[in-house]
């Protein structure tokens, strides 16, 4: 079992040190990696489920800044969760993931990608809202074709993006792509990542029945894809206080990485926490811990 931590700025801030410090510890503390949340825009009303979130919530670009928490660390991966792929545009996003991945010497490693949620959002970067997961498909495809290719070009034609003979520099660092992990809570989700990712997050609201079927289906759709659904991996949002039982009950169903974020607010709080759960999981380097100025 692996274990990452996330940064949401919307509930922990957008001070600079403050992340700086959250990043560093959760390395010293030996977390896999730190992930990070996307809305690129908010507006009056816009919910998820029956959640609504106010506007006024501050979310980060998260590849920037995971840019900046790279230059910060030396270890620790880099992660999205989730980075709402229809959103960009895969051949900009291609550039910018092989970059930072390059940057940090091969840590953009744990980019998880979802829909979005937001008709509003949608709209306001031109995406028609009821295309988004053709969109993601093919992005998915576009990024894979740029990374992999050399210097005589590939091409693409699909019904969102097209191309001819396009070539890319630099690659990724070592590898012929990234993995891409897929984000949702719906059937579809599980279907596109059993299809096309090389792992599965699903949301943390679904029914224990519900979340089998899920993973069952994500399995079935990579075995008839030609793909190996024993490679698929399975991340699961947890809590920082979880026990070594639930641990094990995630484990038995397969979860092979376990996200947590700390939930205090205060800077001194959020380390204690990280290193309580470090500790309990035996996470804790100690002879890196507590290291850093």
């Amino acid at each position: 079992m692996k274990f990452a931590v996330s940064y949401s700025t919307p509930y922990h801030g957008v001070d600079p040190d403050k992340i700086m410090a959250y990043a560093r510890h959760a390395e010293d503390c030996g977390f896999e990696a730190l992930y990070l949340p996307e809305h690129i825009a908010l507006y009056p009303g816009a919910a998820v489920g029956r959640f609504e979130l106010p506007p006024s919530l501050p979310y980060f670009d998260p590849l920037d800044c995971l840019s900046f928490v790279a230059a910060a660390t030396r270890r620790i991966l880099l992660g999205t969760g989730v980075l709402l792929l229809p959103y960009h545009h895969p051949v900009i996003l291609a550039k910018r993931l092989a970059t930072i991945d390059v940057l940090s010497k091969g840590r953009m490693r744990l980019l998880t990608v979802g829909l979005g949620a937001l008709p509003g959002e949608a709209r306001a970067v031109g995406v028609d809202f009821g295309t988004r997961g053709r969109r993601a498909d093919e992005a998915i495809d576009v990024m894979r074709l740029l990374w992999a290719g050399g210097e005589e070009g590939v091409s693409f034609d699909g019904e969102f993006f097209a191309f001819d003979e396009l070539c890319q520099f630099p690659k990724p660092y070592g590898v012929t792509h990234l993995p891409i992990h897929v984000g949702g809570s719906s059937r579809a989700a599980a279907r596109r990542a059993g299809r096309r990712g090389d792992g599965y997050f699903p949301g943390g609201a679904l029914a224990p029945d519900e979340r089998a079927l899920q993973m069952d289906l994500a399995r079935a759709a990579a075995a008839e894809a030609g793909r190996s659904p024993e490679t698929l991996e399975y991340t699961r949002s947890g809590s920082i206080d979880m026990t070594v039982e639930q641990v094990e009950a995630f484990a038995a169903q397969g979860v092979t990485r376990v996200v947590v974020g700390a939930t205090a607010t205060e800077p001194e709080r959020q380390r204690e926490e990280m290193s309580a759960f470090a500790q309990r999981f035996a996470l804790l380097d100690t002879t890196e811990a507590g290291t850093r100025t």
